[in-house]
């Protein structure tokens, strides 16, 4: 029996070495990471909001659009999937139930993060957080749920660099530290001087964020071993990469070509999974014209 979620992700912290963190949209992308060998991988907000709803992120998808999307994400893979929870969804009994809810559809971890409501990319201008005392409570919340007996771990963002700087957004993940926060999150740090300070600073493991032409120095992910980072994240390296090869194969296809750089029919059959429901349909034979 496969050990459960939460488990598996506190082992993997646990062991020597950064972890690569490719994030995934839906369950086929989380598939493809699990195939590749990937030891996790997380339910990006952004992706989630482009590939289910065509919409942006800024605060217009659901909890509820979020956990079923979740779901089958979930259960489509046995490697540990950080969730995306954006503000918790409101006040700190929302929180609570957000982190329950998460729990229950199978995520190792959800993350909670301290901008107001609409939220926003964190790479993007416009955003706000929100104050200290709320930003905490949000995290306590988190927490509480945690100790009142979801397995679930916590990460706890804040994007509080945009606008406030560098030392507030490093008081308010101390803050979440001492908390009880199991994953640091720093959002947005732009320079690679703010990335050391921050792994210098707080305890626990913390992530970083590489989403190519952001904010942040894109660093190679020994050298983000090498500060002090725990997992190098990619938010948007897959959807942007297949939304890269769609357009190229539209645009063959506009031309009256066949698209070339495409997997072979049976290379997708099996990524899909069509040979493993084969195998493991053929346990069950058909009925016999003699019974």
């Amino acid at each position: 029996m496969n050990e459960p979620a939460s488990q598996a992700l506190r082992h993997l912290l646990a062991q020597p070495g950064i972890l690569t963190m490719p994030c995934c949209f839906d369950a086929f992308s989380a598939r493809l990471i699990e195939q590749a060998g990937f030891p996790l991988t997380f339910m990006s907000g952004f992706a989630v909001a482009a590939a289910r709803l065509g919409v942006p992120d800024t605060g217009l998808i659901t909890a509820t659009e979020m956990l079923d999307q979740g779901r089958g994400i979930c259960s489509a893979v046995t490697i540990p999937v950080v969730g995306d929870a954006d503000t918790g969804y409101g006040n700190p009994m929302n929180v609570r139930r957000t982190v329950r809810s998460y729990a229950e559809a199978g995520f190792a971890c959800a993350m909670i993060e301290d901008q107001e409501a609409p939220k926003r990319c964190g790479h993007t201008r416009g955003k706000r957080v929100v104050g200290r005392h709320e930003a905490l409570n949000r995290i306590r919340a988190a927490v509480d749920q945690r100790e009142a007996g979801s397995d679930i771990l916590i990460m706890a963002r804040t994007d509080a660099r945009h606008d406030h700087g560098l030392d507030e957004a490093l008081w308010r993940c101390r803050a979440f530290a001492d908390l009880g926060a199991d994953i640091l999150f720093l959002e947005a740090p732009r320079e690679r001087a703010e990335m050391e300070r921050f792994c210098r600073e707080i305890p626990g493991p913390k992530m970083a964020n590489m989403l190519e032409q952001g904010d942040t120095p894109l660093l190679p992910p020994a050298e983000l071993e090498a500060i002090g980072f725990k997992i190098a994240a990619y938010p948007l390296t897959l959807l942007s990469s297949a939304a890269a090869a769609m357009l190229e194969a539209l645009g063959e296809l506009k031309q009256g070509r066949t698209p070339q750089a495409m997997l072979s029919f049976a290379e997708l059959r099996a990524r899909i999974g069509f040979d493993e429901y084969d195998r493991t349909l053929n346990h069950y034979p058909e009925q016999t014209r003699h019974e």
